[in-house]
């Protein structure tokens, strides 16, 4: 150790005074050591800052033993990461796992071996060392994600547009702090607006910058609105070469309430579900290759008419594809049926009851979806 490298503490327990001086014989010079006779002053050494890096602690002591002394210091939070050695003379398998239960990382058996005692305990302190440095770089991550999320966040719509004759909710659940998922409006005026939902295969960060390129590719076909099989192809230019092991379906729609009129196209994605008050659940597929791989990849559009009460539906597989606890999905079935009786007046209220059937359907909270959901519904005002 160099005279520059500061020592670790190591906190010596024990009750017999011939134990403490072999034991501190063969540390002192490597070591800084703080000595306890019993339980009670272990644990009161434990708190003294700096807290000891390590703690070799003897088993049998009169009025509290070494299993009650750990069970002790893993309560305490302050001391619950301090590893902890067991002196010990008993040789018994029952007496190592009662130790390893209350939470020791390791025994040292009487009579010591000065070799064995520098081994192990130099080996617990590295071993806290990178656990340690793993929290912390853990830490920055988590950090990091959470700026990346913030930052995926703002590039999301801030409020739903009001439009003239349609009612629009939107939900965005991710599956991780960061997610693939992306929509985005480009609204033209009162009565024109285009709907672009996307979903990036993968998950996390890597996903997370392509949704972000979306957002700029997408506000570079503004000129091009009304025209969904042209925007489909302006995304794929803009994004073909750009990345390797992803792709990007792609829902568009677009909305002309001045001629109660939609027209779709898709690129790979889930079809698009339209039904109203006297229909039954209509599956729109006008569908294309996906996005970011073929250069040569075309794509076209379906126009069809709105009419009053009509309910529109753009989302990701992640609600057809969520799975109950026996790993069956919800499935096109399931959803077809789930639309057809949903009763609700509003597209939040109905945007809401999709997240809870899919809930319900999973058995399992938000934070535990296997896929990012993206729902993007609209009701036509009667």
């Amino acid at each position: 150790m160099s005279e520059g490298d500061q020592k670790k503490t190591v906190l010596l327990v024990d009750d017999a005074p011939a134990n403490i001086q072999i034991v501190n014989s063969i540390l002192k010079d490597i070591y800084k050591i703080r000595i306890a006779t019993s339980g009670a002053k272990a644990l009161e050494l434990a708190n003294v800052t700096p807290l000891p890096d390590l703690i070799l602690l003897d088993v049998m002591m009169p009025e509290m033993d070494g299993y009650e002394v750990c069970t002790q210091l893993k309560l305490n939070p302050a001391t619950h990461d301090i590893p902890v050695i067991f002196l010990t003379g008993q040789t018994e398998v029952e007496d190592e796992t009662r130790g390893f239960d209350v939470g020791a990382v390791d025994y040292i058996h009487k009579p010591f071996s000065p070799a064995v005692v520098k081994a192990r305990v130099h080996t617990h302190l590295v071993l806290r060392g990178i656990r340690e440095q793993l929290a912390q770089q853990l830490l920055t991550i988590q950090k990091e994600l959470e700026t990346a999320r913030q930052i995926q966040l703002s590039i999301l719509p801030s409020e739903i547009p009001k439009m003239e004759g349609l009612d629009i909710a939107a939900r965005y659940v991710p599956m991780t702090s960061v997610a693939g998922d992306f929509y985005d409006f480009i609204v033209l005026d009162e009565r024109h607006i285009g709907i672009l939902v996307a979903d990036v295969s993968g998950h996390g960060m890597p996903a997370a910058l392509i949704a972000s390129m979306l957002k700029i590719a997408l506000s570079a076909e503004v000129a091009h609105v009304a025209d969904p099989a042209r925007v489909l192809l302006g995304l794929n230019q803009a994004l073909c070469g750009k990345f390797q092991h992803h792709f990007v379906t792609a829902a568009y729609l677009y909305l002309n309430m001045e001629k109660q009129t939609l027209t779709y196209a898709g690129a790979g994605h889930p079809p698009l579900l339209l039904w109203g008050d006297s229909e039954g659940v209509r599956s729109v597929e006008e569908n294309g290759l996906f996005l970011g791989k073929f250069s040569f990849a075309t794509y076209t559009s379906v126009e069809l008419p709105l009419r009053a009460a009509d309910r529109i539906l753009l989302y990701t597989d992640g609600i057809p594809e969520t799975a109950n606890p026996e790993g069956v999905e919800f499935g096109a079935d399931c959803f077809k049926r789930f639309l057809e009786r949903d009763q609700s007046v509003s597209a939040d209220r109905f945007a809401d009851s999709l997240i809870e059937e899919m809930l319900r359907w999973s058995e399992r909270g938000l934070a535990d979806m296997d896929d990012d959901i993206t729902i993007v519904a609209i009701q036509v005002r009667k």
